[in-house]
């Protein structure tokens, strides 16, 4: 239900009660009173009517419903039901944080109807409007309680909005990192293969007719490495599906120096430092650079030297590949980038550039 509509409902409700309750002598102001006459009723049909607008216009509606009661008491009418609309205004302007509104209403009707008492020919009796400050000050402070419940609940909203927001920016964030890792997974396992494969099937169609013998070789190479393409999606598709599988690591360059002087790569390897266990992520990560590297040789500098260098540090591994290769023809693709992303995924850092001397040279900062 609309808050208008809550309003008119309590309006007539308060109206409802205020009438029967004075007409039925239901309680009593504890003052002098006289009968209930027309403009009395009127008085309560406007105060009432005034909570209409209590939240949409809570100043109005609170000096209405004060005003209309300092007057009803001020006629001597009886009962205490004509207070009612002025404590739930008090009531209403504390509840939406017009504090100083709220004070000054209950201050407006404890004065007025103060003025009354003490201009009064006799006493007061005990209840009726002698209680009127206590339910000044109850009305006051539940309309407090109600403010802070409800901002309460809006921050609860809004922080529970917030994290929802939060969780689906983090699922969106984590799909596109494995869309990345497997795209990176995939480029460096069958770009390394298939440049393989396709130099020894250049060597083989080569050799077919002057060298069967050496052709030979050439398609085990072939054989070799589709194996070894198959090897490593395998081992990429087991990640996926359980990411404590087994993955690529610096163990594995043995095989990699292997393959790349089967076709032709000349390969010198060292390694400085104690070689000590590394995280999952930064061991794969440098075994991918370096056989992006290798690929690169292989596809931009043909036939060529790689020095290769792996340094064990406190803090860090440095891994660098050099070749003496002169650049080739072939068209430029995503290695490079893939491997800076490889680097920086991890927190390290890769520089990559030709070599004064010639050739070019790969250097890959990874903490351990």
């Amino acid at each position: 239900m609309l808050p208008w509509k809550n309003d008119t409902v309590l309006a007539l409700l308060v109206l409802t009660v205020g009438v029967g309750g004075t007409y039925g002598r239901m309680s009593s102001s504890g003052m002098v009173e006289r009968p209930i006459d027309m403009a009395g009723l009127a008085l309560i049909v406007v105060t009432s009517a005034a909570l209409i607008w209590r939240r949409r216009a809570p100043l109005a509606a609170g000096v209405v419903a004060v005003a209309g009661a300092v007057v009803y008491y001020g006629f001597q009418y009886p009962g205490v039901f004509a207070a009612a609309p002025a404590l739930i205004a008090v009531y209403t302007a504390a509840s939406l944080g017009r504090r100083r509104l709220a004070l000054l209403l209950a201050v407006a009707l404890a004065a007025g109807i103060g003025v009354i008492v003490a201009l009064s020919a006799t006493d007061p009796e005990p209840g009726g409007l002698s209680l009127l400050s206590g339910w000044l000050v109850a009305v006051f402070v539940l309309g407090e309680v109600t403010r802070g419940r409800r901002a309460y609940l809006h921050e609860v909203e809004r922080r529970a909005a917030e994290a929802e927001r939060t969780k689906e920016e983090a699922a969106l964030r984590r799909a596109g990192e494995e869309r990345l890792w497997i795209a990176q997974e995939l480029h460096d396992a069958l770009t390394h293969t298939i440049s393989v494969i396709n130099v020894q099937t250049s060597v083989a169609l080569e050799l077919l007719d002057r060298d069967p013998a050496r052709t030979r070789s050439s398609l085990l190479a072939i054989k070799e490495s589709g194996q070894e393409a198959m090897r490593e999606l395998r081992s990429t598709l087991g990640v996926l599906r359980q990411p404590e599988g087994p993955s690529a690591g610096l163990a594995r360059l043995p095989a990699l120096i292997d393959r790349a002087e089967a076709v032709g790569l000349s390969v010198t390897s060292s390694v400085r430092g104690t070689p000590a266990d590394l995280p999952p992520e930064t061991d794969r990560a440098a075994y991918r650079i370096a056989q992006e590297a290798f690929t690169n040789v292989l596809r931009h500098a043909g036939p060529a030297t790689i020095t290769l260098t792996v340094s064990h540090e406190t803090t860090k591994v440095v891994l660098t590949i050099a070749d003496d290769g002169t650049p080739g023809d072939a068209e430029p693709g995503m290695g490079l980038i893939g491997m800076r992303e490889r680097a920086v995924a991890v927190g390290g850092s890769l520089e990559a550039g030709p070599r004064p001397s010639g050739g070019f040279l790969v250097r890959a900062e990874l903490p351990r």
